[in-house]
């Protein structure tokens, strides 16, 4: 089939590099688009606790905003209580309430817990009708209506950290392209020696991410996507696409040399475009793991992820084959690097000092790789917040401004609704609701109760009985006010606030005490604010990835059986794959969250590792690692057909593919460290992942690793059952 690929692309080349340039000239005018179609956020569940409570709360409490933006007033010399300061903070946000879905604000002069404790700034509360997601939409006309005085003005809050991440997210894609491309072309000069060579790969990489792109402008108008979706189009489709067609090129040289044009082509497929085809099979299989699981941002990674997978593959065997016809011999023009003919002496001499000693080279390994994931052990997990954005971001420096203000605690409480059986205006209920507030204002952790039963700890119990009879009747508008906003007829919303931060240990154990709280007779509660919602989504992920993972380890399982014909060879190719992400595990807890190397890497040191990036990473390189299992043991297997000699089918392969899969291990990892430059830091922790652990994939355990338990396996390598081998060998495709 691969053979008849090859032929069919070669005969019809021209025809198919039109194909190919038509549909990248299709795809160019929807890129600039591409951004703002795609969605910020997607880290949520709507299935979790907190979720339900979130609903809950926006359905049947009338006043209730399931967001708002943050205003933060400052000034050198007047403090919030100077009627100079009300009045100009009154006067900024004059026109604001006028903007659609801006439903209300709430100002710090109702409220002094809005004024910081040593009266430095104050805020202000602009309430939306808008999710989180949806509410940096209308940000820039907010900004708009708030007209400048003498106050500093900041902006904090979920609408200003969607707002942010939007505009650094592309900012980080198109500097990592700027630099991937030069750096990669570098590489493949250094691989090739030929500029048409190193041409190539490049071409098709620019090809590949062009109509990822243009496809998921496409699919934005039928699903959701994540703006995460950039980056990972643009790392996946840089790096595989230029993956595959390097190994192509290398073969084709090493055919040109012995066939004709045309059988140099079709070869070329045959053998290492079928690997490719594999290779990319088992990266597909990682990547839809993320198809699993429930939430945006790693279902869209999984969806571009696809994408590339089957626009690079594609590529690789038409495009590629077609372009290598036309070129021919000329390949290898504009030579840069002269280089003697391949023999791979150096990764003979490798393969042979390997083994001849395996269990000495095996067991220094392995504990390396082992000792470079201890870290992880101590992994905290956390959802993301402004604290990766860098802190020159306008939300990010409003946010460190309101945590030395107010404490870490204050932006996100805990927010309990409390159902009642009888209307929550009735005496019974108002006296459970006041007993309830009254033991979690007892608990040290907390530092503030915020409830309608709460209001002021000069009102007793009998007084908020009275006051609430009828709320339609409360006397003062401030009051019914905050009324219509904490309480239902059979709801009301209690706010808890802690000195802690929300994905702390001592928030979560307050957490857990209140939902295992009795709230009192005819009352039930729920639980969401910031640390339910870290808590409940850490959760649902890592409920729904065992099943993920091991449905993508099962089918790369069956994929490289059918592929190797062993029942060994996959297994092994599984735990070194393994061993290689949980060094990458190791260094992302290192690194990022315990803030090793913050300064040369330019970040703030989060404290916690944001929670999709383990699952996201497995999925990603649990089949792009792979794809160097693949490429080696295809040539293994290729000299095992031949001559049955294990060890000179070891040693044979490696000096085959060697150079070939350091080149393109090379490539890969320039293209993921190109990533490492964004400001975001989850992408900058996505891209230093990734290389960290293809560098120690390609360097050591398929140099040094691979030989090593291949030689210990020895025959054993390539058994298989008979009746299977005999099976296998009939649905071999190409044959």
């Amino acid at each position: 089939m691969f053979e008849r690929i090859g032929r069919f692309s070669f005969r019809y080349r021209w025809w198919v590099l039109a194909f190919w340039l038509v549909a990248v000239l299709i795809a160019l005018p929807f890129l600039p688009r591409v951004t703002g179609a795609l969605e910020v956020g997607g880290f949520s569940s709507p299935h979790t606790e907190a979720a339900r409570t979130r609903e809950l709360l926006q359905q049947r409490i009338p006043g209730y905003s399931p967001s708002s933006i943050i205003v933060l007033f400052s000034h050198p010399t007047l403090r919030p209580t100077d009627p100079a300061f009300v009045q100009q903070a009154q006067e900024a946000l004059r026109a604001v309430p006028s903007v659609p879905h801006v439903t209300g604000i709430q100002w710090f002069t109702d409220n002094p817990t809005q004024i910081a404790p040593d009266g430095s700034l104050a805020y202000a509360l602009i309430e939306l009708d808008l999710q989180p997601e949806e509410a940096q939409r209308v940000l820039d006309e907010i900004q708009a209506a708030i007209q400048p005085t003498d106050l500093t003005i900041q902006l904090a809050g979920a609408p200003a950290f969607y707002a942010d991440l939007e505009r650094v997210t592309e900012r980080d894609l198109r500097r990592a392209e700027l630099i991937a491309f030069p750096f990669a072309l570098v590489a493949l000069l250094y691989v090739f020696g030929s500029a048409v060579a190193a041409a190539v790969p490049l071409f098709i990489g620019g090809v590949t991410v062009a109509l990822v792109l243009g496809i998921v402008y496409g699919l934005t108008h039928v699903t959701e996507l994540s703006i995460f979706t950039l980056n990972v189009a643009s790392l996946l489709g840089l790096g595989l696409s230029i993956d595959y067609s390097l190994f192509l090129v290398s073969r084709f040289r090493e055919e040109l040399a012995q066939n004709g044009l045309e059988d140099a082509v079709a070869r070329t497929t045959a053998t290492a475009g079928r690997a490719v085809f594999f290779s990319g099979l088992t990266v597909l299989i990682g990547l839809s793991g993320l198809g699993f699981l429930e939430f945006l941002f790693m279902r869209s990674v999984g969806i571009a992820g696809v994408l590339v997978v089957l626009v690079a593959v594609s590529a690789s065997l038409t495009l590629l084959p077609g372009l290598l016809g036309i070129l021919g011999r000329r390949i290898d023009a504009l030579r840069v690097i002269r280089r003697g003919t391949e023999t791979g002496r150096f990764w003979l001499r490798i393969s042979d000092f390997v083994m001849r000693r395996p269990w000495q080279i095996a067991i220094p390994v392995v504990t390396l790789l082992v000792v470079l994931g201890l870290p992880f052990r101590h992994v905290e997990l956390s959802s993301p917040d402004a604290t990766i954005l860098p802190t020159s971001t306008p939300s990010r420096q409003a946010l460190d401004t309101f945590r030395r203000a107010f404490g870490d605690g204050a932006l996100s409480p805990l927010v309990i609704a409390v159902e009642t059986e009888r209307p929550v205006n009735d005496p019974a209920t108002i006296a459970a609701l006041y007993e309830f507030t009254r033991r979690l204002a007892a608990d040290p952790r907390v530092t503030r109760v915020t409830s309608i039963v709460t209001i002021d700890p000069r009102i007793s119990l009998e007084q908020y009985q009275l006051l609430y009879a009828d709320p339609s009747r409360i006397p003062d508008p401030l009051l019914r006010r905050v009324y219509t906003q904490l309480a239902g007829d059979h709801l009301a919303a209690v706010y808890v606030y802690t000195d802690a931060l929300p994905a702390s240990d001592r928030a979560k154990q307050l957490l857990h005490d209140i939902r295992a709280m009795d709230p009192g007779p005819g009352l039930q509660l729920w639980v969401d604010g910031g640390t339910a919602e870290i808590v409940d989504v850490v959760n649902r992920m890592y409920s729904e990835f065992p099943l993920a993972a091991l449905t993508v380890v099962l089918a790369t399982y069956v994929v490289l059986f059918m592929l190797l014909r062993s029942v060994f060879l996959p297994l092994k190719a599984i735990v070194l794959n393994v061993l290689s992400l949980t060094a990458s595990y190791g260094a992302l807890v290192f690194v990022f969250q315990e803030g090793h190397f913050s300064s040369l890497l330019r970040f703030s040191p989060l404290g916690f590792t944001e929670a999709s990036l383990p699952i996201v990473m497995f999925c990603i390189l649990f089949g792009v690692s792979m794809d160097y299992e693949v490429f080696l043991l295809s040539r293994m297997r290729e000299v095992w057909d031949q001559t049955h000699d294990n060890r000179l089918a070891v040693a044979t392969g490696l000096a085959r593919s060697g150079r070939i899969i350091t080149g393109a291990a090379l490539i890969l990892v320039v293209v993921a460290a190109a990533f490492v430059t964004a400001d975001v830091v989850l992408i900058k922790a996505l891209g230093l992942g990734i290389a960290l652990a293809i560098a120690l994939d390609a360097s050591i355990v398929r140099t040094l690793l691979v030989p090593a338990t291949m030689r210990l396996l020895g025959q054993w390598n390539w058994w298989v059952p008979r009746r299977m081998a005999r099976a296998l060998e009939t649905v071999r495709m190409g044959h």
